[in-house]
């Protein structure tokens, strides 16, 4: 039963492979904490259970949101059973989740990034070119890791990418002529090496990058500019979307460009812009000035 739920997200809701598997792992994780083991049991379960599994996930040093995440998987899951016939109530309708701590996301200040040694760190050879373009296509795009990696060397035009994103939704991102021409740079020695793929970033072998590898290359190149607790693909994504709002951007534009579904989840950079703006405000006005 639980495979005809991950069919139906994945081929229904559209939900992507990382997404299903995470549901997977939450909906086991709770039939072995309820000890569930057939389709029957699922009748049993109530609201009291489930707010047991919650303690139970917060004793054992789960955050708040990855406690919440999980109630939603179960939320998905009860919706399905009730809709399939399996239950014929839904317990979830009476559970609350723990309340999440507000966390700004983590960003890199714009002057580590034009003013680092970043700039002396990428070499001219075809892993050199393939990092830079990686890391300036995270920066100055905001795309997700996934999205990076799932790029086809025909969706990068002259001036614009095509990006495949949640649940399947196209966006188009528009390009800076500085990437463009790096693009142009990199794809020149691909072919001078005879590397052929469908997907724009690959490894010298010609094979599609992984996530581990992104992830340890852009570690590697944000130590040189930064030393920000978390070095990571998505902490760029963050640094964009700052760097936007920082520079005028409104919300409306940097939501679609970073393909979020609800604006809210775009306003948490709103608290970074701020600090920002207060910062300029006590540098530039007499007032501000004062101590």
């Amino acid at each position: 039963m639980l495979d005809n739920f991950i069919d139906f997200i994945s081929a229904q809701k559209r939900f992507s492979q990382h997404t299903a598997i995470a549901y997977k792992k939450d909906l086991e994780q709770f039939f072995e904490f309820a000890e569930i083991s057939e389709v029957q049991e699922l009748k049993e379960v109530n609201a009291r259970l489930v707010r047991g599994w919650m303690v139970d996930l917060m004793e054992n040093d789960y955050v708040a949101q990855s406690v919440n995440r999980k109630l939603s998987t179960l939320r998905t899951y009860f919706k399905w059973l009730k809709r399939e016939g399996l239950v014929t109530e839904n317990p979830m309708k009476l559970v609350r989740g723990p309340k999440n701590n507000k966390r700004l996301p983590s960003f890199i200040q714009q002057k580590q990034i034009t003013e680092s040694k970043l700039s002396d760190a990428f070499s001219d050879d075809f892993d050199g070119l393939r990092d830079k373009l990686m890391f300036e296509l995270l920066y100055q795009t905001g795309i997700r890791l996934s999205e990076l990696i799932n790029l086809k060397d025909s969706d990068a035009s002259n001036s614009q990418i095509k990006v495949l994103g949640k649940r399947n939704k196209e966006r188009i991102i528009p390009i800076s002529k500085d990437l463009s021409r790096l693009i142009h740079k990199y794809r020149d020695e691909r072919r001078e090496i005879s590397v052929s793929s469908d997907s724009l970033l690959v490894l010298k072998t010609g094979k599609i990058l992984y996530p581990k590898f992104v992830y340890r290359r852009i570690n590697k190149y944000l130590s040189l500019a930064t030393d920000v607790k978390k070095k990571s693909p998505h902490v760029l994504r963050h640094t964009f979307a700052t760097h936007m709002l920082n520079n005028g951007a409104g919300l409306e534009v940097l939501k679609e460009l970073l393909g979020h579904a609800n604006l809210s989840a775009t306003q948490v950079y709103t608290h970074n812009s701020f600090a920002e703006l207060t910062a300029i405000y006590s540098q530039s006005h007499p007032r501000g000035q004062q101590k």
